[in-house]
Parts: structure tokens; C-alpha cells; sequence
């Protein structure tokens, strides 16, 4: 019974944790890596077909954006998560496939015109239709038995529509270990969804630092902030640009918007238009609508139950085209304009930083975690120029910052989830922070609680009966590009599928022989015909 630590381990992004128990290997999320890396991350010890599923604590591309590139290589196996969850990843990651696929069209494109060779992109349309085929919801509090070695539970965490942390039961040799993966912890009094609810027991306990490090502003009114910053906006005759989350952070906006308009806050602008500029954003305001039930607090059900969509008003514009999205730049009237990525690394925000960065009379307000090596990073330090679509923009726009909307718990509320735990766990592992919150939280961690807390590096394993490591590597740096020696993506993949080929093989061990000598014909035939 081992714990193995893959991504997220030292860094924000990219979570994956491999789990074995018995004859059974799964992965708790399968998330990609966004921003700067700064370390190696280590595979899980396992070929991808031999995953027999991957639990999702929420539907964010760093946690679930590899689960179409898994699929490419083997992996056939359940994807267990909230019923919200799924709904978003439904959307997601047909949307991450779609980006992956354009860049790799523009880069190859430009490859083409330099004589270079040309790259396949991370994963494919199909791939992201394939594994979306093995997804399955869950309800909150309902105790799971995946399979005679595994259960598992959802707890509703507060961070994102359909978050969960998970509680994990593991069974070996009638040995019983109980291990919580907290996701990310949500950040208490959001608007929409419910504050997190804690877990009582745990024999092991993973939890996320994002911001392990700093404390938020208490009574911070971001509405009236809002408003300050788009009244001096519309005022100067500017747009009010917003890199925003599709999921999560989009629909938060339009809820404050909503309250922005029905009190009439903003004076001599009336009927201003707010733009939502992300077909992702919109197909997730209608998953938000479909999960109220399961998923809103009590203030946002009550307007429900009003008659009032909280996320709906007079002036919202919904653009869904490519036409729609470049038409809004060519009306001059004051707006605003809500596009997503949120960290400015991907989608239409580009073109509307393009549009808008170097008016003096506009403002960009960033409302959510930037990484660092991000467009959105760089404005939020004060970068006066940044690079978008091969030209250099400079940033005369105003740049402003929604503090504390965070959808991350901070210091003291990691610390209170920490702390709720009624019987203390035996080991405290700290994930999915920057290099050195990752060590001091895990410090502090161990002072609050008197449980030993540590923050492994990728590739660090655990023996979750005996409590001790297994493997406990140093942080490998991440190499210069022009040394580093990878697989191609298309080679790697025929790779993986020779391994689930094997994997397969193995599955069929003790069929009856006719089936078994028609496999085996089936199988050299293909070799007859690729042995050149």
C-alpha cells in the first residue's frame, strides 16, 4: 500500500498523486502543468493502461487537463468525480483539446514557413471525446465502494462548483488505511457556492498550500470596488477588460454585476453593457444554473427560489462566434469585458489585451492567482510591455487587482480545515504550492497541530501501512529545452500502446484457447505488417 507523489509536488499546478493497494492503481486528479515549471515531474510507477481509475477532486485544467492525454496512451479506466464536476469537465476538456489542437496549428504553421519540423499537439479532439465516455458522477456525503479493495467519499470543499476534498478507504491484507485529499480548499463567504465543510478522521492527510503563505484582507467589498474602478473607467471614456476563469470566476463576476445594476451603482452610464466573451464561460453559467440545487448557498437559492437568476441581468451579452467576439472592439461606447483566459496564457483575452492594453484610458482587472511566467503575472508586477500574437503591446492601460476574491483558502483558513480533523492524522503531506510555501506551511502545519508535515518533491514515495518513505528524492531542475531529450509526442503514444497491448494480454490470461490463438494471429499479422 504506497502513496507516490507525481505533479503538484513544490508547484502549483499539474496535481496527480498515484495510488497502490493491493492489485489496484489508480490516480487521485491528472492535472496539467500551467506557467513556469521549475521541476521534473515524475510519471506514476505504472503504465497508463494499467490505471484502473482516476478520482477528481474538481474540474480545473490543473487538475484534470491530461486525462485526454492518459486516454491516448492506454488508459480505459473509470473517472469517479461529483456530478457538477463531470458536468464541467464535459465542456473543459473538449475546450483544452481545442486549444491544444489550434496551437499547434499556429506553431506549425510558422514550423512550415522556417523549414522546421512540425509537432503534434498534447492530445487530440477524439482523445478528450474518449475519455469524457468514462466519466462518472457522484453524489456529495454518498460512500462509495469502487472495488473490494477501495471506497471513497466526496465532501463538498467549497472552492469550485462541484469541488470536493476526498476520503479514500484503502483495504490490504486486511490491513484498513484512510487517506483525504483536500483539493483546493475554497476561500469562506463566495458568492454561489457553499463554504467548505470539513472531514473529521484520516490516517493520512494531503493537503494543498496555494497560498499557505498569506492571509486575506478580511471585509474587503468588492462590489463597491468594482465599482470605484468602472465608474473611473467609463468616466475616462475606457473599457473595463477582465481576465477571468471560465469556470468559477466568470460566474462570481456576473453575480456582483447583477447586484451592480439592480442597485443602479454605477451613475451616468446606465444600461452598460457587460460582455461575457468565452463560449467555455457560457456553457459553464449553464452548468452553474443546472447544479443550483446541489451546489448554491443558502443567500444565492433564496434569489433563486425569487424568481431572480443570480447570475443573469439587463445588458448581458453572451458572445458565442468569432464574429460576435471581434465586433465588440469596434463599439466605442464604454463596456465591459469578461474573457477568459484568466491568466491571460490562452483564449480571446489576448486579442482584447491586444485591443485595449495600450489605451491610457482603459483598465484591466486581474481577479484571480496569476503564475508565474503568465501574461497576467507579468502585468500584476508591472510589466510595461508584454508580447501578443508576435508584437509588442505596451501596457498604458490601467492595471488593477481584485484582492481577496481568491477561490483558494488562505493561511488561516488552510490551518482550519487542518485543525478539524477530530482525531489528528498520523502524517500531514503538503502539495500544490510554490517552492518555498510548500516548506514553510509544511513547518507551520506541524507547530499548529503537532502532526509531522512534510512537502515531498515528485517521485517521493510513502508506505501508508508501515508510515515510512519509501523514496525520498531532492527536486530534479528542470533542464534547458536544447538539452532535454523527449519522445515525440506521436512515437511516445505508439509506445503506450504497446504497453496497454501488454496490459491486455495479461487481462486475457486463462481465456478459452481458441480466442486466445485468434488474439495471437490478430497480433502478428500487425507485427508482419510493421516489421520493416
Amino acid at each position: 500500500m504506497r502513496l507516490v507523489f507525481s505533479g503538484a509536488a513544490h508547484e502549483v499546478t499539474g496535481s496527480c498523486h498515484f495510488v497502490e493497494t493491493g492489485d489496484t492503481k489508480f490516480l487521485v486528479d491528472c492535472g496539467m502543468e500551467q506557467g513556469i515549471n521549475l521541476y521534473e515531474n515524475v510519471e506514476p510507477p505504472a503504465s497508463w493502461s494499467e490505471i484502473s481509475f482516476v478520482l477528481l477532486t474538481h474540474a480545473h485544467i490543473d487538475h484534470v487537463g491530461m486525462l485526454p492525454y492518459i486516454y491516448a496512451r492506454g488508459f480505459r479506466g473509470r473517472v469517479i468525480a461529483t456530478m457538477a464536476t463531470c458536468d464541467l469537465c464535459n465542456i473543459m476538456l473538449k475546450d483544452s483539446a481545442h486549444i491544444q489542437e489550434m496551437e499547434a496549428e499556429w506553431k506549425n504553421r510558422k514550423a512550415r514557413r522556417a523549414g522546421k519540423p512540425e509537432i503534434p499537439p498534447l492530445y487530440e479532439m477524439d482523445d478528450a471525446l474518449g475519455v469524457l465516455k468514462h466519466l462518472e458522477g457522484c453524489r456529495y456525503g454518498e460512500k462509495v465502494q469502487v472495488n473490494e479493495q477501495v471506497a471513497v467519499r466526496f465532501t463538498d470543499v467549497g472552492h469550485l462548483l462541484g469541488s470536493a476534498s476526498i476520503e479514500v478507504w484503502l483495504n490490504e491484507d486486511d490491513t484498513e488505511r484512510k487517506i483525504v485529499f483536500s483539493g483546493d480548499i475554497g476561500n469562506k463567504n463566495k458568492p454561489l457556492i457553499r463554504d467548505p465543510i470539513y472531514t473529521g478522521e484520516a490516517d493520512y492527510v494531503l493537503i494543498e498550500s496555494t497560498y499557505g503563505d498569506r492571509l486575506h484582507k478580511k471585509g474587503t467589498d468588492h462590489i463597491m470596488e468594482l465599482v470605484r474602478i468602472v465608474q473611473e473607467t467609463f468616466d475616462r471614456g475606457g473599457n473595463v477588460v477582465m481576465p477571468a476563469f471560465a469556470v468559477g470566476r466568470t460566474q462570481e463576476l456576473l453575480y456582483f454585476f447583477r447586484y451592480i445594476k439592480a442597485e443602479r451603482l454605477i451613475k451616468g452610464h446606465d444600461g452598460f453593457e457587460v460582455y461575457v466573451d468565452s463560449p467555455l464561460a457560457v456553457e459553464a453559467t449553464h452548468v452553474f444554473k443546472q447544479n443550483q440545487s446541489d451546489c448554491y448557498d443558502r443567500e444565492t437559492r433564496e434569489l433563486v427560489e425569487q424568481g431572480i437568476n443570480p447570475i443573469s441581468f439587463p445588458g448581458l451579452k453572451l458572445s458565442i462566434t468569432s464574429e460576435e467576439s471581434r465586433a465588440i472592439n469596434f463599439d466605442s461606447r464604454p463596456k465591459v469585458i469578461i474573457s477568459a483566459s484568466g491568466m491571460c496564457d490562452a483564449g480571446r483575452i489576448r486579442h482584447h489585451l491586444k485591443h485595449n492594453l495600450w489605451r491610457k484610458e482603459c483598465t484591466v482587472i486581474f481577479a484571480g492567482y496569476q503564475a508565474e511566467g503568465t501574461i497576467g503575472r507579468n502585468l500584476v508586477d508591472g510589466k510595461k510591455e508584454v508580447r501578443l500574437f508576435g508584437e509588442t503591446i505596451e501596457a498604458e492601460a490601467h492595471i488593477e487587482t481584485l484582492h481577496d476574491i481568491s477561490g483558494h483558502a488562505d493561511q488561516k483558513g488552510l490551518l482550519e480545515w487542518a485543525l478539524a480533523f477530530r482525531k489528528k492524522p498520523r502524517q500531514f503531506f503538503v502539495v500544490h504550492g510554490s517552492d518555498d510555501v510548500c516548506d514553510r506551511f509544511a513547518g507551520l502545519l506541524t507547530e499548529q497541530t503537532g502532526v509531522p508535515a512534510t512537502a515531498p518533491y515528485s517521485g517521493a514515495e510513502f508506505d501508508l501501512v508501515k508510515g515510512v518513505w519509501i523514496k525520498m528524492p531532492d527536486g530534479i531542475r528542470i533542464r534547458e529545452k536544447a538539452d532535454a531529450k523527449r519522445t515525440s509526442g506521436v512515437f511516445a503514444r505508439l509506445l503506450a500502446a504497446g504497453e496497454r497491448l501488454v496490459t491486455v494480454i495479461k487481462h486475457n490470461e486463462g481465456g478459452a484457447n481458441k480466442d486466445l490463438a485468434k488474439f495471437a494471429d490478430q497480433i502478428n499479422a500487425l507485427c508482419d505488417k510493421w516489421d520493416r
